[in-house]
């Protein structure tokens, strides 16, 4: 498994709740590892393993520790570049949704080797989306909850999104869009850092 997904674990943990209770995850794991280099492969049964570490050592469900990551690449200043892929996806939300089938490739493009599970979209009725991802990393879905609650907040739009589990190895997530001008836009440039006005 890619070493920037564990990585990602150890980074989210360490900003969110410091180095000590990372060192304490990682011994509730009981794996030989201590720190992840983004660019290397590693074992991938280390992974729920380490999600069982954070879990305990957090005192919070795995479920929520995983959107709170997916939140928390979107938000931190750290991984602007995320948020930047992010927005490549569409000038709204709901251009967004229907672009996510595209993440994986796009994700490859910015990232050698990285694979994420693949993500069908349907919008079943106007506004009313069903997101479904096949594969691994297992909890990813979690993970994207977590960062399309985020990426609706930068586009300024009330969205409820409910994970509704996992089936045959599928997980299944459901949008509703309420108000597509609840806030105001954040904006984008390809440019980091540049300001930007939206209509």
């Amino acid at each position: 498994m890619h070493g920037l997904i564990f990585r990602t674990v150890e980074a989210y943990v360490s900003d969110s709740f410091g180095p000590d209770m990372w060192a304490r995850a990682i011994a509730l794991a009981d794996i030989e590892i201590t720190s992840f280099e983004a660019m290397l492969q590693y074992d991938a049964s280390y992974f729920p393993r380490v999600l069982d570490g954070c879990a305990k050592a957090l005192e919070r469900p795995q479920a929520m520790i995983l959107e709170d990551i997916g939140t928390y690449l979107i938000t931190h200043q750290n991984h602007a570049s995320i948020r930047r892929l992010m927005r490549f996806g569409g000038h709204s939300f709901s251009e967004l949704l229907h672009s996510l089938g595209d993440l994986p490739d796009r994700t490859r493009l910015a990232v050698s080797g990285l694979i994420l599970p693949q993500i069908d979209v349907r919008e079943a009725i106007s506004q009313r989306f069903i997101i479904t991802s096949f594969g691994s990393p297992s909890g990813f879905g979690h993970v994207l909850v977590g960062l399309l609650r985020a990426m609706a907040d930068d586009y300024g739009t009330l969205a409820v999104l409910d994970h509704q589990g996992t089936r045959d190895g599928a997980e299944t997530i459901e949008v509703a869009i309420v108000d597509t001008a609840f806030a105001k836009d954040r904006g984008f440039s390809l440019a980091a850092g540049a300001k930007v006005r939206t209509a």
